[in-house]
């Protein structure tokens, strides 16, 4: 277990050394992504290996009681390759920042932003891709789009009373049909192998979920309306959005941001943390990731940018679109009297302003600089933080990544919230899939800590 602890932190350092020259590896001319990592996972397994040998009984950190009641707040005691959160710097992505993310990835002809596809191949081989790679891996997403005619009649004959992460959930749990780690695993293949078959089911799987999420939209939203095939000269976001009903450039580049800056967080957060829990008990990647769906769909996690815009509303509705920081702070010291929080302020890691919270403001300040919504979260950017260190109470008084991804959904017109957590859905299975693929490529066990009651506790401390 010294390991598991130790490396968390070794990563975090090693991946801030090694931009950008570990971000191209020998496999810079293969369009083939499995065929990169056949190449890739030896070395790799050779290296962990060698690594616990000679520094596995290393002890890192030391766990506290507050700790344990805290939720494991703190604690180091995962594996998570395909990100690290620092506290300072926000997220990186294999070593690599958000605003080096923009830099560095494909984007689509004439775009800005971007693409997912992308970032997928970062995250999964370590290698910042070049466009004849990520355009390869847009065609083959487009090829394993369809989806099995049963989900279709499931998600056809859903009720609209049930929410979209419920008919979300529902439905990747029903494409575990379709599983070729579960069929491999039943016929008895070597436990080496596992990391293949999972690395199909992901790729499958991420391939689909844009279809099962167009299909739920355009089914709660659009009286049913049949969401088109899938154009395999298209990027995986573009195929998104026309199946949602957007023809929209801006709001293309806007979803293939979003997608991107959504995928991962390392791996304690809930929808991570559970998909990489189920997953250690070798369930297919499509149970693993319909568990992790239904941790994002909590209010403290993936619905909170939904939290933000009803909030928002609240606000607007008393302050107007001529407000006065005034009356910002009335609004605000009001919220914070009565025992609420100010949503989408705040967070268990991060201690400044979130650099996802900070690129979609670039994107909005280019494109949307006068919309009424946005002006209003610009101005709460200024008056919140300073009410929240007034308050002392407050480690990060900064704005996270949901203070400003449902304002700008608004704008383009995909204005019902209770969709939102399905588009977070969907990005996130990029980060998580690929730390899957790795997590049994690396032979994982089964995750197990051990828990203690209040007793024991009180009992091993003398109280």
């Amino acid at each position: 277990m010294a390991f598991f602890r130790i490396t968390a932190v070794t990563l975090a350092e090693t991946q801030k050394l090694c931009v950008p020259a570990c971000v191209r590896g020998l496999n810079a001319q293969s369009t083939d992504l499995k065929a990169v990592l056949l190449d890739k996972i030896p070395k790799e397994q050779k290296k962990v290996k060698e690594f616990r040998q000679k520094h596995g009984e290393k002890k890192v950190g030391e766990v506290s009681v507050n700790m344990m009641y805290g939720g494991m707040r703190g604690i180091k005691g995962l594996i998570w390759e395909t990100s690290v959160l620092d506290p300072d710097e926000g997220i990186r992505f294999r070593g690599m920042t958000i605003p080096e993310c923009q830099k560095q990835l494909p984007k689509a002809p004439g775009g800005e932003e971007p693409l997912p596809e992308g970032l997928f191949w970062l995250l999964v081989t370590g290698d910042v891709p070049s466009e004849m790679q990520t355009t390869a891996l847009s065609k083959e997403w487009a090829a394993r789009a369809e989806l099995p005619a049963h989900v279709v009649s499931m998600l056809n004959n859903m009720p609209n009373k049930l929410h979209p992460m419920s008919q979300f959930s529902a439905a990747v749990t029903a494409l575990n049909s379709e599983s070729t780690f579960v069929k491999a695993y039943t016929e008895g293949v070597h436990k080496s192998k596992y990391w293949e078959y999972v690395y199909e089911d992901s790729m499958n799987l991420i391939a689909k979920l844009p279809v099962v999420a167009a299909t739920i939209y355009r089914n709660m939203y659009r009286d049913g309306k049949g969401i088109g095939a899938i154009d395999d000269n298209k990027d995986w976001s573009a195929n998104y959005c026309s199946m949602l009903g957007f023809d929209n450039q801006e709001f293309t580049e806007l979803m293939r941001l979003y997608l991107t800056i959504h995928s991962d967080h390392e791996g304690g957060n809930v929808s991570a943390h559970t998909t990489h829990l189920v997953g250690s008990a070798l369930s297919d990647p499509y149970l693993s990731f319909a568990a992790g769906l239904n941790g994002l769909a909590g209010p403290l996690h993936g619905l909170a940018n939904q939290e933000v815009l009803v909030w928002l509303e609240k606000l607007r509705k008393q302050v107007g679109d001529n407000f006065t920081e005034e009356g910002l702070k009335e609004f605000i010291w009001k919220t914070l009297k009565s025992g609420q929080v100010v949503p989408g302020y705040g967070h268990a890691v991060l201690r400044k302003t979130d650099p996802r919270y900070t690129c979609q403001r670039e994107f909005a300040l280019k494109h949307l600089p006068n919309d009424p919504l946005f002006k209003l979260v610009a101005a709460v950017y200024k008056v919140v933080p300073p009410i929240l260190t007034e308050l002392g109470k407050v480690k990060n008084p900064w704005p996270n990544v949901d203070s400003h991804s449902g304002v700008l959904l608004q704008y383009y017109g995909l204005k019902e919230m209770n969709y939102y957590t399905v588009m977070f859905g969907v990005s996130r299975a990029l980060g998580v899939l690929a730390q899957q693929i790795w997590s049994r490529a690396l032979g994982f066990p089964i995750e197990r800590p051990k828990s203690l009651s209040t007793a024991a506790l009180i009992k091993q401390f003398g109280a």
